[in-house]
């Protein structure tokens, strides 16, 4: 049996190492801050995982604490910031066949990693809130392993319309025992004062967004390598999947879109389960789970290994609008403004094109109007929390670069998307590892790549 003690090594693998204690006191100092003197905050943290999954915490739960044990729960005091973190008790039996995880007897290290001011059982939490009252708690769907507050609101959607499945929110039955704690209490929505923090991205943080937007280009740069006619949607998933792994990601932060041909119309399809053809595209978006960060990216490439002419043109005018849309981010100017600097710069552009069909115009005019090339923030989940486009960037800010053009009357939709990070002067792209220009993409096809290595199955 493993002995709970702070010198015990095996329990010290178990804690993450790339924060630093202060950072988790800081992100508590600036809740405690906002809620205010009075007030207390409670962040609960994700249950154990059903069946042989590996766990995982949720984002809120991680931001504020770094621990990475099921059940356990973070209590802030306003004003004060005084931090008490709550945990389960040591599982002899569960520690002798899944290996050790924090717990309330290791209170020393928990303390020294998380930077919390004390740490007490499980039992304690009700006690310790009866008298509040104001309470602050998360609202929002909790993210924890490959979801996004989007996908997670499409799930409890179903369930809602679903009148033989009315079961509450995990949050909102958290909130109704907190209500049965301390009934003097006014329950108060935390998420708003989380997302505006997590929105803006400290420099650890950044540097785990750098490797993981590197493992997303790698992993898309590897799939270019491996693809001709007859590859299945899902074997290029699995050299994702393989990237991530093999260089210390939980595996994937999201289900990959790999879609070709007609399945390209489908702007998040998921299925990966239909054959690539010669003559037609394939689009991969992709992103590890690194450090319980991620990235978003998205190419496409020909099939065959060359792009025919009309795939030229339009895929090409999208990778030069993507450009010019990068060289126009930097803090101090909205989202707005870039995307008023670029069109202009397209607009000669469409201009000098001898377009092949009119169609193709069109949609290269159309799609400078577009207003959401400026997608959706990037961090902690794909489609992370906290929205930039209202106001002037500043730097820390991370989003996915993702200018889209449709084509209606032929169901042909392009794309390019690069996850990018507002700096003092400029942004840095933290995906530029994979292919842009398609001379490139289209080298890089020619050469060997890891689908070489793999064992086929021969049936018969």
């Amino acid at each position: 049996m493993i002995v709970a003690t702070e010198a015990n090594t095996a329990r010290r693998l178990y804690t993450q190492t790339d924060f630093p204690a202060h950072e988790f006191i800081a992100r508590r100092a600036r809740v405690a801050q906002s809620i205010g003197e009075g007030a207390t905050a409670v962040v609960a943290g994700a249950a154990q995982v059903a069946g042989f999954d590996v766990f995982r915490q949720s984002n809120d739960m991680f931001y504020l604490t770094g621990v990475e044990t099921p059940h356990a729960y973070l209590h802030i005091e306003g004003g004060s910031g005084k931090s008490t973190l709550y945990l389960p008790a040591i599982n002899a039996k569960l520690e002798r066949s899944d290996g050790p995880q924090l717990s309330a007897e290791d209170a020393a290290l928990a303390i020294r990693t998380t930077g919390c001011d004390d740490v007490r059982p499980l039992t304690e939490l009700g006690v310790d809130l009866a008298s509040a009252q104001a309470i602050f708690t998360p609202h929002s769907l909790a993210e924890c392993r490959q979801a996004c507050r989007d996908s997670l609101k499409h799930v409890w959607h179903a369930i809602e319309a679903d009148p033989w499945d009315q079961r509450p929110t995990p949050e909102a039955r958290f909130r109704e025992r907190l209500r049965g704690i301390a009934p003097a209490a006014e329950i108060r929505d935390l998420s708003p004062i989380l997302d505006r923090q997590r929105m803006i991205k400290s420099p650890a943080e950044i540097r785990l967004m750098r490797r993981a937007g590197y493992l997303s280009a790698l992993a898309v740069t590897e799939a270019m390598r491996a693809t001709q006619p007859g590859v299945m949607e899902y074997q290029l998933a699995a050299i994702g999947e393989y990237v991530y792994l093999v260089n210390g990601a939980k595996g994937a932060s999201y289900r990959p879109i790999v879609a070709g041909g007609a399945n390209i119309w489908n702007a998040h399809y998921y299925r990966n389960n239909s054959p690539l053809a010669a003559g037609e595209l394939v689009l991969m978006d992709c992103a590890p789970d690194y450090g319980y960060y991620t990235s978003d990216i998205g190419r496409y490439w020909p099939v065959s290994g060359t792009y025919n002419a009309e795939q030229r043109q339009m895929y090409g005018f999208m990778v030069e609008y993507h450009k010019v849309l990068l060289t126009k981010i930097r803090p101090g100017v909205t989202p707005a403004q870039i995307l008023a600097e670029a069109a202009g710069v397209m607009e000669s552009v469409i201009a000098a094109t001898r377009w092949i069909r009119p169609s193709f115009e069109k949609a290269a005019r159309a799609t400078l109007t577009f207003a959401g090339h400026l997608s959706h923030t990037v961090g902690m989940a794909v489609h992370d929390v906290g929205d930039y486009r209202g106001a002037p960037l500043v730097p820390g800010t991370v989003f996915a670069l993702d200018p889209q053009l449709w084509i209606p009357e032929e169901q042909l939709y392009f794309r390019v998307e690069d996850t990018v990070v507002v700096t003092e002067d400029g942004v840095e792209n933290l995906t530029v590892a994979a292919p842009l220009e398609l001379d490139d993409v289209e080298r890089t096809m020619r050469e060997p790549g890891v689908m070489e290595l793999v064992p086929r199955l021969v049936c018969g």
